[in-house]
């Protein structure tokens, strides 16, 4: 008897296999050895995914400079560069700015560093520089310099904190 060469779809053809579980040995990874290969003889083929190296970026990151250096959060502790484009017009009297939750104002040459959130209803006050106070404009609160209340619905004064002019006035520290 002649022996003959079979590959391992006719081999399993001849079990009485079909593509369809052919295919599912292959799908579930399972691999057949052969004794011999051809042409036609399909090999299985790896479908799991080589890792990708990565490298990390080339670019340097951005720094922004925001003219404010230190803690404006929590135990609050920082100062403002006032030759910084955002903070140069709180040289100016009756000027003023927003920092985190804090309002500073130029009030004729103090400058005072208050809580900016009214506390009767949460409102941002603003400074009134004709005045040289601070007005919540929603429900018409109105508070001094150091933060005491002098017109209600508030009842309660704001947080004052402590403003040192520095460095020949071209900085400002603000500390609680």
């Amino acid at each position: 008897m002649k022996e003959t060469e079979l590959s391992r779809g006719q081999f399993l053809k001849q079990l009485g296999m079909s593509s369809a579980a052919l295919m599912s040995f292959y799908c579930l990874g399972t691999t057949l050895t052969a004794c011999s290969s051809s042409k036609d003889d399909p090999s299985p083929v790896s479908t799991t995914p080589t890792p990708t190296p990565t490298t990390p970026p080339t670019t340097p990151p951005v720094v922004v400079d925001t003219g404010i250096s230190g803690s404006t959060t929590g135990t609050v502790n920082f100062t403002l560069d006032l030759t910084h484009k955002d903070f140069k017009k709180l040289k100016t009297e009756g000027e003023f700015t927003y920092v985190a939750d804090i309002i500073i104002a130029n009030a004729k040459g103090t400058f005072v560093a208050i809580s900016k959130v009214c506390t009767h209803a949460g409102t941002t006050i603003e400074f009134r520089s004709a005045n040289g106070d601070f007005k919540c404009p929603n429900h018409g609160s109105e508070f001094t310099t150091n933060g005491m209340v002098q017109k209600d619905p508030a009842t309660k004064g704001l947080m004052v904190f402590k403003a040192e002019s520095a460095n020949s006035g071209n900085s400002l520290k603000i500390s609680a």
